[in-house]
């Protein structure tokens, strides 16, 4: 056998060896972007299954909140009386417990009773909604010395009682008038309750 017999022989190997080195040099630079594009891409996918999976904690949180929320307000459906709720929302407390003063004045007003005078506590230290939910309810409470009659006295303390809102009246102090007995000086202690 002579020489170009043996180189023959070794032809097609060594051909195929040279193809497949160029399809490496030529297929390896594309594979190895593409191997990187995987990676980056495998690891968007885990950022946005971490942040998929927080928002889905916060929305289970909001959901929980929101069934709180809903289960307190058959609590209080189940008292009978609603709070009071403002018509416009972002209001400072004042303003918010104004709204509901103004319906308790309106009975006063309506029952002929005069009012002497009128202190504000905007903090009950001792009241339970203050305590456990002052973060859901305006809690006022007012101090009034009132003058009045017996029969008109009786007619707002009726009216109080099937006032349309949550309150609490905390105490009525009654005196008599020395010079005339049918008129009565009134301390009368109520708090007032609104959903912030």
């Amino acid at each position: 056998m002579d020489n170009s017999e043996k180189l023959r022989q070794f032809l097609i190997p060594l051909l195929l060896l040279a193809v497949a080195l160029i399809c490496i040099g030529y297929f390896a630079p594309k594979i190895w972007e593409n191997y990187q594009g995987y990676l980056s891409t495998k690891s968007e996918v885990e950022q946005k299954q971490a942040q998929i999976q927080e928002r889905q904690a916060k929305l289970e949180q909001y959901q929980r909140k929101e069934q709180e929320e809903a289960a307190k307000e058959q609590e209080n459906k189940k008292l009978g009386k609603p709070f009071y709720k403002p018509v416009l929302t972002g209001l400072d407390q004042e303003a918010v417990i104004a709204g509901e003063f103004a319906e308790i004045l309106q009975l006063v007003r309506a029952n002929q009773i005069k009012v002497r005078s009128i202190k504000y506590n905007y903090k009950p230290e001792n009241d339970a909604f203050f305590q456990s939910a002052g973060s859901q309810y305006h809690v006022a409470e007012l101090k009034m010395e009132m003058i009045g009659n017996y029969s008109n006295y009786d007619n707002f303390l009726k009216e109080m009682y099937k006032h349309d809102h949550f309150l609490d009246i905390q105490s009525a102090e009654i005196v008599p008038y020395k010079k005339n007995k049918r008129i009565l000086l009134i301390n009368f202690r109520v708090r007032l309750y609104a959903k912030k």
